[in-house]
């Protein structure tokens, strides 16, 4: 096949929703598969909405050879009006790769209204779409309905192999100490760091210890926010920010950390819960969106509601006072992770759609 991806800025940037991208390119060369990157330049939302009425992106992807263009949903605000145009002038279809959509996220109400008309107008301009999870899919069907021919392809979790057995599990979840937590993200918002942090002030500082593993770069006001607030809260020889870790970093802090805490505004998925119970490391996450289809409440890790700061604190206290409960968890999300789709399966299941899709494809 000849396909195209459509993306902002570059494949190697660092989210789980360019990972999963990147996973799914590196499959289809795999295969033999001819893959052409697309990149949009990535300014603010409003400035891209300007692209379009970019005649130079239209002819661009008017003029390629394809049998399939697919897009990241993350374009949709440069795709919208412009894929109802293009429909008109190709052969191809278009597909998206939806992670989850931006009007899931927490906006002003009149901002998500926005976000909301925008993101349908782009849904209805496809003709497949890739989830990550069943919760994305049921929010886009709520949207657009379920007319539009779909597949769901988890994330998985496996990209770095992890070789952690239920004995190495065991020893490190009875080793005695503060409790070593683990906030796996980028610090923005709608992760949740502040959330966390509003937790951990109620929690004695000499039980507990907190490594953050993510860039601190993506938003600079916000990263400041939380300086501010780790001064403020003296938790200076507690918190450790790592910035953004190569894979062997990563592997190190799953690896001698307990507890994964990931208090999300919202995940369409969440790819940092699965990569942590690799290594045997529960996860507490909120009940907003795709975390609830990896994490079953108090079996492999915990579900709080997003901003809650009390919540968070009791399912993290629940761990320091009760080490034999850490331990079970503990080995049930090493147990989770193992019955997980690995990246290749999931990859294959996203090739089979895209051949069956464009198999005799015509356009409607």
């Amino acid at each position: 096949m000849r396909i195209g991806l459509l993306i902002y800025g570059s494949l190697d940037s660092i989210s789980g929703g360019y990972l999963y991208d990147r996973q799914l390119v590196d499959h289809l060369r795999t295969r033999g598969d001819e893959v052409e990157i697309i990149s949009l330049d990535w300014r603010n939302y409003f400035s891209n909405v300007m692209d379009n009425f970019s005649r130079d992106l239209l002819s661009v992807l008017r003029n390629l050879a394809l049998d399939v263009l697919v897009q990241d949903e993350l374009n949709h605000p440069s795709l919208f009006r412009l894929n109802h145009k293009l429909q008109k002038e190709v052969t191809y279809p278009l597909v998206a790769i939806v992670h989850h959509l931006r009007s899931s996220e927490s906006h002003p109400i009149w901002q998500n209204w926005i976000y909301r008309w925008v993101e349908r107008h782009y849904l209805e301009s496809l003709d497949g779409l890739i989830y990550n999870s069943s919760t994305t899919r049921q929010v886009v069907e709520s949207l657009i309905g379920n007319g539009t021919p779909s597949v769901v392809a988890f994330p998985a979790g496996n990209r770095l192999n992890p070789d952690f057995t239920p004995q190495m599990v065991a020893s490190r979840a009875e080793e005695p100490g503060p409790l070593r937590l683990l906030f796996l993200g980028n610090v923005i918002r709608r992760k949740g760091l502040h959330t966390l942090l509003a937790a951990l002030t109620q929690i004695p500082k000499d039980l507990w210890s907190l490594t953050v593993a993510g860039s601190v770069e993506m938003d600079l006001g916000y990263t400041r926010r939380i300086e501010r607030l780790v001064r403020d809260c003296r938790f200076e020889d507690q918190v450790h920010f790592t910035g953004v870790l190569e894979t062997g970093g990563v592997k190190e802090v799953l690896r001698k950390n307990q507890v994964l805490v990931l208090p999300s505004e919202y995940e369409g998925f969440g790819i940092s819960y699965l990569e942590g119970m690799g290594y045997g490391l529960p996860a507490i996450a909120t009940t907003a969106g795709g975390a609830t289809e990896i994490i079953t409440h108090g079996v492999d890790g915990f579900l709080v509601p997003p901003a809650d700061p009390v919540a968070l604190r009791d399912c993290i206290q629940a761990f320091i006072k009760n080490r034999e409960s850490l331990l079970n968890m503990s080995l049930a999300a090493l147990e989770r992770y193992r019955r997980h789709p690995t990246w290749e399966q999931s990859a294959r299941r996203i090739r089979s759609f895209l051949i069956d899709l464009t198999n005799g494809w015509q356009r409607r």
